[in-house]
């Protein structure tokens, strides 16, 4: 996909992996399209954009688990850009538990945001890229959306119905024009993790990565119009062998989970 001058709207897009991939695509040319619920963010992340010389950066503040906030999303940045030719569904909420103890408001937000709002959101835009002949829709899922991790048990089904969402609709959408894509990044170093997951991860060895890196592995994706990309390695193997034999995943992951279990939070 060419990105010079295609009009991109992103959800999630003040937060770790959204600001880098923000400027990545601005590098690329694109015209952006940034919606959060931090207001405040995006007009700093905005002001930093065009004082870089990107002078095509619009905004919207939306509460995407309400369906007048992705509305008030879709019409600002269509209305802004003139249009949209590819929707990155960025937004995510992460959360390392003990699913006994976990809040039940907390999961019903990681399934919002998560799940919900792409479904939704792909919804809403997708009759404008079928009237236009063309677009492409984006799904940011998780090596966590193909491999099940324990005491990320919510946050692993989410991820799980995204991926199982995208192939679905890239089959119902072929020949039509629209491009459907799953992007799975493995652990990232943002703000959403909190201190339990980086000492867990150092415990376990678990790889975490820098936001930036994987905001280029997902514009590479992009423009190179693959239909579904993993990032990082072994994951990208391990992703194959759950898919084939996953007991034989949960005698191997036994020893790491155990050792979770000790930084995983009790409490909602």
């Amino acid at each position: 996909m060419n990105l010079k001058n295609c009009r991109v709207l992103i959800t999630g897009a003040s937060g770790g992996i959204g600001k880098h991939l923000a400027l990545a695509l601005a590098k690329q040319g694109a015209k952006l399209g940034l919606v959060d619920l931090r207001e405040s963010a995006l007009l700093e992340q905005q002001t930093a954009l065009k004082a870089a010389g990107y002078a095509e950066v619009y905004t919207a503040s939306a509460d995407l688990c309400r369906s007048e906030g992705r509305r008030h999303a879709i019409d600002t940045i269509r209305n802004a850009l003139g249009g949209t030719d590819l929707l990155i569904n960025n937004a995510g909420v992460v959360d390392f538990h003990d699913f006994t103890h976990q809040d039940p408001a907390m999961i019903d937000r990681i399934y919002q945001i998560n799940l919900i709002a792409p479904i939704q959101m792909s919804r809403e835009i997708l009759p404008d890229m079928l009237a236009q002949g063309s677009g492409k829709i984006v799904n940011i899922g998780s090596t966590f959306g193909s491999i099940g991790f324990a005491y990320f048990a919510a946050y692993s089904g989410s991820k799980f119905g995204v991926r199982g969402f995208s192939e679905s609709l890239r089959r119902e959408l072929d020949g039509t024009g629209v491009k459907v894509a799953y992007i799975a990044p493995r652990a990232v170093k943002t703000p959403a993790n909190s201190d339990a997951v980086y000492h867990m991860a150092e415990a376990t060895k678990m790889k975490v990565d820098e936001p930036e890196a994987v905001a280029h592995f997902i514009v590479d994706s992009i423009t190179k119009d693959k239909t579904s990309a993993y990032y990082g390695w072994p994951e990208k193997i391990f992703v194959r062998i759950n898919a084939l034999f996953p007991g034989l995943v949960d005698g191997a992951v036994r020893k790491q989970n155990r050792i979770m279990a000790r930084f995983a939070p009790k409490k909602a």
